[in-house]
């Protein structure tokens, strides 16, 4: 059970991978988590990026490669996994598949969360963050008893990240990112594409429907 979840920020891949993984024991695999953990375990790609990262630069897609490979020939990857962040781009698709024939493994199903920029902006432009204790509030969803502050008594905020600026340029990113590898994708036959709207639970019955095969 190989898996690679795609989706623009916002649209809930996080909880539903976390949920995969409880459910069938394998491990969600989250790029940016994996690269500082072979830096901070000093593994043969952590070096090299290590190097890349302290100057500033990008890390190249061959490193990342290689740290994705490290990761994968983990005794918890044997059952499977979730790629969640990678592939960002077609160039890194493309490593990936070497990579995997490599291994004689294959992705079964790249799922694709669809959320459209109008509900994406009001789920994150709405959330809210305890300065004091860093807790979540939602100013539609999930509402403060007393306005703008938390229930330990810390002030609300808007993250940076959260202000619809910030989340209409994330989003113009993705779009660019994303639509040439949704077509790569689909000309493998592996796209499955889902709807993000509704229930946690009813989103995560639509993704267990495909890769338990009962789909339409």
């Amino acid at each position: 059970m190989n898996l690679i979840f795609l989706g623009p920020p916002g649209a809930g891949k996080g909880t539903q991978a976390k949920l995969l993984t409880e459910k069938y024991n394998i491990p969600q695999i989250s790029t940016g988590d994996i690269l500082r953990g072979a830096v901070r375990e000093a593994t043969p790609m952590g070096v090299k990026a290590k190097g890349f990262m302290e100057s500033g630069a990008l890390v190249p897609d061959e490193v990342v490669i290689g740290i994705v490979e490290e990761r994968l020939a983990k005794p918890d990857c044997v059952k499977g996994f979730i790629l969640d962040g990678f592939p960002r781009t077609v160039a890194q698709a493309d490593a990936l598949q070497r990579m995997l024939n490599g291994l004689d493994r294959a992705i079964e199903h790249v799922i694709s969360v669809e959320v459209d920029n109008a509900e994406l902006l009001e789920r994150m432009a709405g959330r809210r963050t305890c300065r004091a204790c860093g807790r979540g509030y939602h100013v539609t969803f999930d509402q403060p008893k007393v306005k703008d502050r938390c229930e330990c008594g810390g002030e609300l905020y808007q993250r940076d990240d959260d202000r619809e600026e910030t989340i209409r340029k994330r989003l113009t990113v993705y779009e660019a990112q994303t639509a040439p590898l949704k077509q790569y994708y689909a000309g493998e036959s592996l796209l499955r594409p889902i709807s993000g709207i509704g229930s946690i639970d009813e989103i995560q019955r639509r993704i267990v429907a495909i890769i338990e095969g009962r789909q339409g």
